[in-house]
């Protein structure tokens, strides 16, 4: 059953994180904990998502606090270093913080930047690593992106490229023009139908994130209906929240590719007191936020209310099964 309002309530901590750089517009992470007796939830719908699309993220966040984990496969998990879209000239920076990382991320197609911003990071960063995959968070025509492709593989392959272009048939006609696999994110985690993009044969690879799919579970289920491989990412999570990815990951039959669960690093303070990657790996298992630490990061007044009348607003709107 779906938890009363007030239970979830009376376990509420809302916490703000710094960042050490802009990240998706923002340079303070809110989310909101909830302390269930079955371990830690996190609920971080980004501020802008109405409650239809918040509402899954609140069903995650349940799941974690409320109900058993999975059992894992796997006690660790390998991750991959998350570049920002910072100057080529920051990328040594921003990888020294997850050291051993044999895969990077590079985000390309922020606004206000050229391509050859993007081809300058990407190579700056495959200098130092050798698996680089890139995420354009749906920021391309289909045009763009086949243009932008060959770019970026002029001095090297990339594993493959992220959500390209936003929608599902620009993405099956991309796949038809170039030779680099395309990665869908935005186009099943914000899917009415988060199998359609599979069925249209529009990606190689599905990147599964657990709490805009609504939790472990429902991430798991989605895994063993499609033929692809998976990546398991995160939505710029706490440590609470990459603990219940890397969950995920564990639990997945098979495992392929380095996991983009290492956005940890883009804090400069989070819950626990997390770990270096070992390795270019993290270890899998729960975490228990240190109470200091809640306390110290804790938001302010106006900005716990805020979040408490978000809950309000997306727990009608949860299903039974959510709970």
């Amino acid at each position: 059953m779906t938890p009363e309002l007030a239970d979830l309530l009376d376990r509420l901590h809302v916490v703000a994180l710094p960042m050490r750089v802009r990240f998706r517009g923002i340079t303070i992470r809110e989310v909101a904990l909830i302390e269930g007796p079955a371990g830690w939830g996190e609920f971080g719908a980004f501020l802008e998502y109405a409650p239809p699309e918040a509402a899954h993220w609140l069903a995650a966040a349940i799941e974690g606090a409320y109900r058993p984990s999975p059992t894992v496969l796997r006690p660790r998990v390998p991750i991959n270093a998350t570049v920002p879209a910072v100057p080529a000239a920051q990328v040594g920076e921003v990888l020294s913080r997850f050291p051993g990382a044999g895969t990077a991320k590079v985000k390309v197609a922020e606004p206000g930047q050229t391509l050859a911003d993007d081809v300058a990071r990407v190579n700056a960063v495959r200098a130092l690593v050798p698996t680089v995959r890139a995420d354009a968070n749906g920021g391309w025509t289909v045009e763009q992106a086949a243009r932008a492709a060959a770019a970026l593989t002029a001095d090297g392959p990339l594993e493959y490229l992220e959500q390209p272009c936003a929608s599902v048939d620009e993405l099956a006609a991309l796949r038809a023009r170039i030779d680099v696999p395309i990665a869908a994110d935005e186009s099943i985690r914000k899917a009415d139908d988060p199998l359609a993009v599979v069925r249209a044969g529009a990606a190689d690879i599905a990147v599964l994130k657990v709490a805009p799919l609504g939790g472990v579970a429902v991430l798991l289920a989605i895994a063993a209906q499609i033929d692809i491989p998976v990546v398991v990412s995160s939505a710029l999570d706490s440590a609470v929240g990459i603990s219940h990815g890397l969950t995920a990951a564990a639990a997945l039959p098979q495992l392929h590719h380095a996991c983009g669960l290492g956005t940890g690093g883009l804090f400069t303070e989070d819950v626990v007191d997390v770990a270096a990657p070992v390795d270019g790996c993290l270890p899998v298992g729960p975490v228990t936020p240190d109470p200091a630490r809640l306390r110290a990061l804790a938001a302010p007044p106006e900005r716990r209310q805020w979040w408490i009348d978000r809950i309000k607003a997306c727990h009608p709107l949860l299903v039974p099964s959510s709970g």
